[in-house]
């Protein structure tokens, strides 16, 4: 499981643990255990929804996403547990529906929240039902599934644990796209590669909960019942671990919960990130701008694109103003081409697959996209080279001279272009005709969630075919320049071969 979670998050860097241990001796003393702890919420086993698409996925905990309620109900308890005097306050915003506002003049450079770790979520939290607890840590579960059942294991506990109030005030039904349905999946991503990127992750989240539930779940169905340890609740659990869990980089790459800084929005003018201030001990960031009274005052979630952003967070930025904004290329080798199995089995040797995914950006592509492009289009004369084209695809080494052949240049530059112009089509296609809409009734507060995820799949589309534009734009002028060059240089070796005939 330690597995997965590395491949569901990319380039994050987990500890490697090994999970499941080996199974330990039967002990007969086992059975003599006693729970003290009792859950106390009702909630209906809903473990279908996730993989039949039910609107129904909602947790009976935390609040409407806008609630501001709650959020307040949480300061107050934040300063009443030793959160110190702060400048900002949680306010309903334009960007992120809650947000913290300036109370008064905050200067470029001050440092500001204090976050004291007496109220951080960690791994190494303290559990209300210390039961449940000792069985994870003795099985070994990794930081990230261990967190997202501690979540849920207070979250079921109501009043009666410690973390109600922060509990109360995450959104119920977030709009990350862990908690999107298949459908809404299908209709609003139709052209995105980060459609792709969700049902991996969806399908990883499903895969660790089914793993946990065969290994440890079953085995005690006193400490995880089902209806509250199901497949929907820790949808929900993920995806706050998702949209909310922060890496701190001074306390050797810990992750934790940070509740009253995780209710920051992101930005990406700025760059400054939460740490851990050893002099203060406490969670803490540092300003990169000033703000006046009254301001959104913004954190980075971190140099991601606008699908990153909706995959994690559920929000897309306004067109134009993410600087690290990116689209996915998918592209693929030919399946007729004589030397498919030997390209293959290069890839699969240094890591990739068929299709292969890469990120294009206004200011250009990958160094890595252009080696497995050209891979995919060299002969079978140039075999000897396909080891060296795969690795270059990879790890972004540069090809040798010697490969790097203007006619196999210009097939390789044709062929990213039409894959470029396949996936701009599909981006047209929704764009023009809106997806597939749902069928079937809808309540008003559905159909209002509905039209938010499709406003938000169309920026996210409208801003990726933007890129796929420019990056056209580039392959044509490269084309052309190409060709006319070429052109040239036959008209004026014609012109030699007249004038020596002469």
């Amino acid at each position: 499981m330690a597995q997965i979670f590395c491949r569901v998050l990319g380039s994050a860097q987990f500890p490697q643990v090994s999970w499941p241990p080996p199974r330990p001796a039967a002990d007969s003393s086992s059975s003599a255990h006693v729970v003290r702890c009792r859950i106390r919420c009702s909630v209906s086993a809903t473990s279908s929804n996730a993989l039949t698409g039910s609107d129904a996925r909602v947790v009976p905990w935390g609040c409407e996403i806008e609630s501001l309620e709650s959020a307040s109900a949480l300061q107050r308890w934040l300063s009443a547990s030793g959160l110190p005097p702060q400048k900002l306050e949680i306010q309903r915003v334009d960007v992120g529906e809650r947000g913290l506002v300036a109370l008064n003049n905050i200067r470029k450079g001050e440092k500001l929240l204090f976050v004291p770790p007496s109220l951080v979520i960690t791994a190494d939290s303290e559990w209300s039902c210390p039961e449940v607890g000792n069985v994870l840590k003795k099985n070994s579960v990794p930081d990230w599934p261990l967190l997202a059942t501690y979540l849920l294991s207070e979250a079921s506990l109501m009043s009666s644990s410690r973390w109600n109030r922060y509990i109360s005030a995450l959104p119920r039904q977030p709009y990350s796209l862990l908690y999107w349905t298949p459908s809404e999946l299908d209709t609003y991503l139709v052209a995105s590669q980060i459609r792709a990127r969700a049902i991996e992750r969806i399908t990883n989240v499903i895969g660790t909960y089914n793993d946990l539930k065969l290994r440890i779940f079953s085995k005690h169905p006193e400490l995880f019942p089902e209806e509250v340890f199901n497949i929907d609740s820790f949808l929900w659990s993920f995806g706050i671990l998702f949209s909310r869990l922060v890496r701190l980089p001074s306390m050797n790459g810990k992750v934790a919960l940070v509740p009253w800084a995780d209710m920051l929005n992101h930005s990406p003018q700025v760059e400054t990130f939460l740490d851990y201030d050893k002099s203060s001990q406490g969670i803490f960031f540092m300003t990169d701008q000033s703000y006046q009274p009254g301001e959104q005052v913004f954190i980075s979630y971190g140099k991601k694109s606008n699908g990153e952003l909706l995959l994690s967070y559920g929000f897309v930025p306004k067109e134009g103003t993410n600087p690290n904004d990116s689209v996915e290329l998918s592209l693929s080798l030919n399946k007729s081409d004589k030397c498919y199995k030997e390209k293959l089995e290069a890839l699969r040797k240094h890591g990739l697959s068929t299709p292969q995914r890469f990120p294009l950006q206004i200011t250009g592509w990958p160094v890595e996209m252009m080696a497995y492009s050209y891979l995919v289009v060299s002969p079978p004369n140039m075999s000897q080279h396909f080891e060296e084209m795969a690795a270059a695809s990879s790890n972004g080494t540069a090809l040798k001279m010697g490969i790097k052949n203007p006619e196999l240049e210009e097939k390789a530059l044709q062929f990213i272009l039409d894959c470029c112009e396949s996936s701009i089509s599909k981006y047209t296609k929704f764009l023009e005709g809106g997806g597939t809409p749902d069928s079937g009734t809808f309540s008003a507060k559905q159909a209002n969630r509905k039209s938010l995820l499709k406003k938000m799949a169309t920026d996210l589309c409208t801003s990726e075919r933007r890129i796929l534009y420019r990056t056209q734009y580039i392959l044509r002028r490269r084309l052309r320049d190409m060709r006319s060059g070429e052109l040239r240089a036959l008209t004026l070796f014609n012109g030699f071969r007249k004038l020596f005939k002469q």
